[in-house]
């Protein structure tokens, strides 16, 4: 069952789900478990590095993920919200805590298997590229790129850059901590251009720990342009924009593919654009 809700905003969703829209009252979830992780990764061949910083909530038997900023926290962050409730901190004033609360809390009221939009794929047992590869062939299959479609990459990940020019579209990067991607095309800090040039949107799960997610999804629906996402961040959040401006999803919740060398799985949605 869909909780029925204003689907225009996360601080919409994030009043949803205190008012008691998604199940069981957020004031009685308890955050158990809270971490806070720096991971660094590159490529054998590669020049590029990698650097991520998660903040990561257990509510239960799940996991809420919000990627974030080098010098945002520290570990001092973990002692200070574990006994937390959920509702607690989607109160707190930060919004990555308010991002990993919501994404813990809807990952145990609507949990991916039980989304009969979802299509579940197991990324295989491997070594970081191999799995990374297999994370990004299923993201590319949620793009419908005609020639010269020009996509706007929000959260630059070099394959996906080369994904969006094997199938002869225009790549237009922006990301607020690469100057060039891997093939040398200058990446862009500031979106405005871009969300009015795209003809598609393709955006990461840190657009809603940024803050970023509200203004990119009222520009796809003003504009009615495609929206895809992959997420790590927010894997849980974003699925309940489904059809609400956002046109397909590629949702990973942790352990997420680096995380692990075991069989994980991603989820995609689809929503026909205009259908």
């Amino acid at each position: 069952m869909t909780a029925s809700f204003e689907r225009t905003t996360v601080d919409a969703l994030i009043q949803a789900v205190l008012g008691g829209a998604f199940g069981a009252d957020p004031a009685v979830v308890p955050v158990i478990g809270v971490f806070w992780v720096a991971q660094s990764t590159r490529f054998p061949g590669t020049s590029q590095t990698y650097r991520n910083y998660y903040l990561l909530l257990r509510a239960g038997a799940h996991f809420g993920a919000c990627c974030v900023e080098r010098n945002q926290f520290d570990a001092s962050i973990a002692d200070e919200l574990a006994g937390s409730t959920i509702a607690d901190l989607l109160h707190d004033a930060r919004l990555p805590v308010r991002i990993a609360a919501l994404d813990a809390y809807l990952a145990g009221q609507r949990p991916h298997d039980a989304d009969g939009r979802s299509q579940r794929v197991m990324l295989p047992f491997g070594d970081p590229p191999t799995r990374a590869v297999a994370r990004d062939e299923a993201i590319v299959q949620l793009l419908r790129i005609a020639p010269g479609t020009k996509v706007g990459l929000i959260g630059v990940v070099n394959p996906l850059v080369a994904a969006i020019k094997a199938q002869a579209g225009v790549c237009l990067p922006c990301d607020f901590n690469m100057e060039r991607t891997q093939d040398g095309q200058p990446v862009v800090a500031d979106m405005t251009g871009v969300l009015e040039e795209a003809d598609m949107l393709l955006v990461t799960g840190m657009t809603l720990g940024n803050g970023s997610f509200d203004r990119i999804i009222a520009a796809a629906r003003r504009r009615d342009v495609p929206l895809v996402a992959y997420a790590q961040t927010g894997s849980a959040i974003l699925p309940q924009f489904l059809g609400h401006g956002l046109t397909a999803l590629s949702s990973e919740p942790f352990p997420f593919s680096q995380f692990s060398g075991d069989p994980t799985p991603i989820y995609l949605y689809r929503h026909d654009h205009g259908g």
